[in-house]
């Protein structure tokens, strides 16, 4: 098909140029008329000796004077006479006519050509110019017939850049892709046993985790047509196109069958019917209906399963997720330990790495870790090493990029006053002491007062496992540590400042979120506040409607205020108690501007923890 274009073009081209080269044949390559004198003017004058030369070129003489004086053409009544038969019969003495040098040259067809495509030049033109014209109608028409049909991208599987080794972390929803992989390419394993191919795999998970990369991999894979396309190509501004363009997909995926198609971003088209105000809502609308309908209609006989993927699964309409349409929703959460060491593995590959790194620990390092933010961490340690001209990627290179990843990049031409610098070392102490005092924190894995990103320090504590579940206790204990920098600029300075705003927002959540989502008051007991709506057609705008009272609301935020007050007291007590540590920490912070884990931790000599809370008996 494209060779058949090719040579349309091409004879189009061709044609234009023809037409082109003639016109300029025809007005500025003309030759000059000749001087059209007869053949008895130069019969005179050989007779009186004057001529030097004649050059016969067809009915045309070239006439060269004794005083090299040229007439350029003489013409000839009879292309087949000699010159000399022609003098002779003008009367001219044969000694007169042998005196002259007479030559035969043949003439040339160029003229004639020139000739004739000027003849034919404006029936040239203008047929091209109107084939040409009829072509651009015809193509503008193939496009406007073109609209309608589907953008997806077919990938055949026969050369894979991704299989199922490049995905790493998330084993489960490999094996069922894998299985989906394995009934296209075997589907009599499982009809023999009455099994039904899936119609459908919605892929669901936070951005980042690798839900396009996995569909990728099943597309390398697979060995089948692999149709790739995203929800928002779908939609359009005109009514009736999106509706269209499924139609053509899943026309062209059945005539491929067995295949499978993958749909980026469902959400942009498969929202909950009926939120809209209408207007483009409503082509959405179509558009879905017409994905319900090609998913699970009349005609079902096909081999075609579609996978999709979205981060936002709270928002798709009930019957797309009903089983006949999306029979299987996998989950990519974000990795666990061994999966984000797994990733790692996975995203050095080809490059240069030395033999002090450790993966687990740089794993350990990483909670709460998509596989795009280590591939990103990686990535930006392979970039530190290279501008530190090293040939090999460093601990040190992935710790500093796992800190620019988490808090932003260094700013150290931000000048801060002697004054600032020791608010902002008390600060970070009261963080550090606080949390390594509790025994539910994290523990503290670096303090430093280099400003990044919009901190002028921060205190970095990472969990020694993977959790899940979050305790009360834990809950405040991260309030006394989040407080921990607000009461030690109080009780070094007797005055507070703005460099705890941040703190104070994350607290308050907390507290809030313990109290109406968590059930985690004393006084309100295990319930729930509020309920919680996303008003879809005003984007990702949150709305809570009240279930409760103004009075339950005023107890709502006693309760607040009495868990904030509560962690609060408890970080100026402990920092009270402790308040030589206190200094001893400012200082060196003051001093080395960052204190690593291991060090901050010597500087305690061993000191206990302190005991925790006990926690109530479990009921049941």
């Amino acid at each position: 098909m494209a060779s058949n274009q090719w040579l349309r073009n091409g004879l189009i081209y061709l044609l234009i140029l023809v037409a082109v080269v003639a016109l300029f044949f025809q007005f500025f390559q003309q030759p000059k008329q000749p001087n059209s004198i007869p053949i008895s003017k130069v019969a005179q004058s050989v007779q009186a000796g004057t001529v030097k030369k004649v050059v016969s070129t067809g009915t045309n003489l070239t006439v060269t004077y004794k005083d090299s004086n040229i007439q350029e053409v003489a013409t000839k009544a009879n292309r087949d006479q000699s010159v000399e038969e022609a003098l002779k019969n003008l009367g001219v003495s044969a000694d007169k006519i042998a005196a002259v040098e007479i030559t035969y040259e043949n003439p040339t067809q160029w003229g004639d050509i020139i000739g004739l495509l000027s003849a034919f030049l404006p029936l040239i033109f203008v047929g091209a110019l109107f084939f040409f014209l009829m072509r651009q109608a015809q193509s503008g028409n193939n496009q406007a017939m073109a609209f309608g049909k589907s953008r997806a991208r077919v990938f055949s599987g026969d050369k894979p850049t991704v299989t199922f080794a490049d995905v790493a972390g998330v084993d489960e929803a490999k094996a069922e892709l894998a299985e989906v992989v394995e009934f296209l390419k075997e589907p009599e394993k499982f009809t023999s046993l009455g099994a039904r191919i899936p119609k459908g795999v919605l892929l669901v998970g936070p951005p980042g985790t690798g839900k396009t990369l996995l569909a990728r991999a099943v597309a390398g894979e697979a060995n089948v047509p692999f149709f790739s396309i995203s929800g928002s190509e779908f939609v359009e501004m005109f009514v009736g196109v999106g509706a269209s363009r499924v139609r053509d997909l899943f026309d062209q995926a059945k005539r491929n069958s067995p295949c499978i198609v993958f749909v980026d971003e469902i959400d942009a088209v498969g929202r909950h019917r009926g939120a809209g105000l209408g207007g483009s809502h409503d082509e959405r609308e179509q558009t879905l209906n017409q994905i319900l309908v090609e998913m699970d209609g009349f005609d079902t006989d096909t081999n075609v399963i579609i996978v999709a993927a979205t981060n936002r699964p709270d928002i798709l309409d009930p019957a797309l997720l009903r089983p006949g349409r999306f029979d299987r929703r996998v989950v990519l959460d974000r990795p666990d330990m061994n999966g984000r060491k797994q990733i790692l593995q996975v995203h050095v590959k080809g490059k240069p790495m030395a033999e002090d790194v450790n993966f687990d620990v740089i794993a350990k390092q990483t909670p709460g870790f998509s596989g795009a933010d280590i591939e990103n961490l990686v990535n930006e340690a392979a970039i530190l090493a290279a501008r530190r001209n090293k040939k090999a990627i460093t601990t040190i290179e992935l710790q500093e990029s796992i800190e620019k990843v988490i808090a932003g990049p260094e700013r150290k031409s931000r000048l801060i006053s002697g004054e600032e610098k020791r608010i902002v070392a008390y600060h970070e102490a009261g963080h550090a002491l606080v949390m390594r005092m509790l025994p539910n924190c994290d523990p503290v894995h670096k303090i430093s007062i280099i400003s990044r990103g919009m901190a002028m320090g921060y205190t970095m504590h990472l969990p020694d496992d993977d959790r899940y579940l979050q305790r009360k206790s834990k809950f405040t204990d991260d309030l006394s540590g989040l407080l921990g920098g607000r009461a030690a600029e109080e009780i070094v300075f007797a005055d507070v400042t703005t460099g705890a705003s941040n703190d104070l927002e994350r607290a308050t959540d907390i507290a809030r979120s313990m109290v109406t989502r968590y059930g985690m008051s004393d006084k309100l007991g295990p319930r729930t506040f509020g309920n919680r709506e996303e008003l879809v057609f005003l984007g990702r705008e949150i709305s809570e409607q009240r279930n409760y009272s103004e009075e339950v609301a005023e107890q709502i935020d006693e309760e607040v205020k009495r868990i904030i007050s509560g962690a609060y007291t408890k970080a100026k007590e402990i920092l009270m108690t402790y308040r030589d540590k206190l200094d001893a920490v400012a200082e060196r912070l003051i001093h080395d501007e960052t204190i690593e884990g291991a060090e901050f931790e010597a500087m305690f000599g061993g000191l206990p923890k302190l005991m925790p809370v006990p926690a109530p008996a479990p009921v049941g």
